[in-house]
C-alpha cells in the first residue's frame, strides 16, 4: 500500500530542536550587543580633569569608542553637569560648569563607565572661587555733581553685600538704589565749591571697604575739565607715540561729553587725540577740533571760557603754526573768533640740558566771552583749519587743557 503526507503529518522531534536552536540564535542577535573587535575608550587628548574659573566654563571633548558609555557624577552637587551623559561609540560630550557664587573653591569628579565596567581613573572638575572685592567705577578719580543740582548715579561692582555711608554735611545725599548703583542727590550749589567722601563698606569684609569724594562747583560754573581721565601716550609734547585718536576712547571716556568732526580729508575721523591728562588738535596737514557738551544752561545768559593752550613743537625744536579757532554752536557769539598760542613747549635738546618749562602755568591761561549762551550752545575749539594743504606750514597742532566755563554777569 503506498504511503503519503497529509497537513496533520507530524515533524520528528529532531527538526523541531534544531528550528528552536535558530530561534534562540536570531532573537540573541540585536543591534545593542553587535559589539566586534577589541573594546576600546579614548577621550581626545586624554584629559583627566578640567580647571574652571570662577564664571564658570562649557568644554566639549571627543569620544572614540565601539561601546556604550556613560558619565556618573560622584558626588552631590548641580554646578556642573555632563551633556549627554551617555553615548555609543564614538561622540561628543561636554561638561558645563555653572558660575561660582560662594567664596570657596568646589571639586567634583566624575566616573566613565563603559559597557557596564566603571574606568579605572576618574575626570576631576575644579573651581576657583569667588574673591572678595569691592570697586567703585572711577573712584580714585572722584565724582562731579551738576552745580544746578539734581541726581546722579555712581556705579559699584561688588562680589559682597555693601551698604553706602556718607560723611556728615548738610547737601547730599546717597541712596543705594541696587547691587551696582548709589543715587547721589544734591541741591543747586548757590555757595562756592563743595566736596563730600562717600564711603561704600561692607560689614562682613571691613577691610574692602571704599570711598569716593564727590564734588559740586558753584552754580556759576557749568563746567571744569582737566582731562586727568585721559592716560595715553607721553607727556612730552613732541613724543607722540601711544597717543589716542578720540573714535578709539572707550565707551567711559566718550561719557564725559567731548566730541570731535570726521575730517573727510582724513577718512572720516576724527583729528582730536588723547595724551597724559591733556589733549591734541590735529596731525600733519590736518587740522582737528574739540566741542563741549552741551551744558546746564536755564534761558540765555553769557559765558566765559578759560583754557590753556600751547603750540605744537618738534623734537628739533621747529614750530608748527599757532592759530586757534573759536566758536559758539547752537546759540551765542563769541568775543574773540582766534588765538595765537604763544605758549611754547621746550624742544628736545632744552630738555636734555634741564631747562625749566611748564606748559600748563597758571599764567599761560586764554579767555573768551560767549553772549547769548544758551542750553543749546556747544563751544568747539578749531586748530586753524581741517584741510591745511598749502596754508602757512601745513602744520597747526595745539595741544589743550584745564577748560572751564562759566556764567557771568
Amino acid at each position: 500500500m503506498n504511503s503519503h503526507i497529509t497537513s496533520g503529518a507530524r515533524y520528528s522531534p529532531v527538526l523541531l530542536s534544531l528550528v528552536f536552536f535558530f530561534a534562540l540564535a536570531l532573537a540573541g542577535c540585536s543591534d545593542d550587543d553587535n559589539l566586534s573587535g577589541d573594546p576600546y575608550f579614548t577621550i581626545e587628548e586624554n584629559p583627566t580633569g578640567l580647571s574652571a574659573a570662577v564664571g564658570g566654563v562649557t568644554k566639549s571633548y571627543v569620544v572614540r569608542s565601539n561601546r556604550p558609555w556613560r558619565i556618573v557624577a560622584q558626588g552631590e552637587g548641580d554646578w556642573v553637569t555632563a551633556f549627554p551623559a551617555e553615548g555609543k561609540d564614538d561622540g561628543i560630550f561636554k561638561f558645563i560648569v555653572g558660575k561660582n557664587p560662594s567664596f570657596d573653591s568646589r571639586v567634583t569628579n566624575f566616573a566613565f563607565v563603559v559597557d557596564g565596567e566603571e574606568q579605572p581613573v576618574l575626570f576631576r572638575i575644579e573651581q576657583a572661587p569667588t574673591v572678595p572685592n569691592i570697586t567703585i567705577k572711577d573712584g580714585d578719580k572722584g565724582f562731579a555733581v551738576k552745580s544746578s543740582g539734581g541726581d546722579a548715579s555712581v556705579t559699584v561692582t561688588a562680589t559682597v553685600e555693601w551698604s553706602v555711608l556718607v560723611e556728615d554735611n548738610d547737601w547730599l545725599t546717597a541712596q543705594k538704589v541696587s547691587d551696582t548703583e548709589i543715587r547721589l542727590t544734591a541741591p543747586k550749589n548757590m555757595g562756592g565749591r563743595r566736596s563730600v567722601t562717600v564711603n561704600v563698606v561692607s560689614a562682613e569684609f571691613p577691610e574692602l571697604n571704599q570711598q569716593v569724594v564727590v564734588t559740586q562747583l558753584p552754580g556759576s560754573i557749568l563746567l571744569q575739565e582737566d582731562f586727568n581721565w585721559l592716560a595715553y601716550g607721553n607727556s612730552i609734547p613732541y613724543e607722540t607715540t601711544g597717543e589716542m585718536r578720540h573714535d578709539l576712547w572707550t565707551p567711559g571716556e566718550r561719557d564725559h561729553g567731548w566730541t570731535s568732526t570726521p575730517v573727510a580729508l582724513s577718512s572720516n575721523q576724527p583729528m582730536l587725540y588723547a595724551r597724559q591728562g591733556f589733549i591734541k588738535l590735529g596731525k600733519t596737514a590736518v587740522g582737528g577740533d574739540l566741542i563741549s557738551p552741551k551744558m546746564d544752561i536755564e534761558g540765555t545768559v553769557n559765558i566765559k571760557v578759560t583754557f590753556k593752550a600751547a603750540a605744537y613743537i618738534s623734537a628739533t625744536g621747529t614750530v608748527d603754526d599757532r592759530l586757534l579757532k573759536v566758536f559758539a554752536l547752537g546759540a551765542g557769539t563769541v568775543s574773540v573768533p582766534e588765538f595765537t598760542i604763544d605758549n611754547i613747549p621746550n624742544s628736545k635738546a632744552q630738555n636734555d640740558a634741564g631747562v625749566a618749562n611748564n606748559i600748563w602755568a597758571d599764567d599761560r591761561a586764554y579767555s573768551f566771552t560767549i553772549t547769548g549762551a544758551t542750553a543749546n550752545t556747544q563751544v568747539k575749539f578749531l586748530s586753524n583749519d581741517y584741510d591745511l594743504n598749502g596754508v602757512g606750514q601745513g602744520k597747526n597742532r595745539i595741544f589743550m587743557d584745564d577748560i572751564k566755563i562759566e556764567i557771568v554777569e
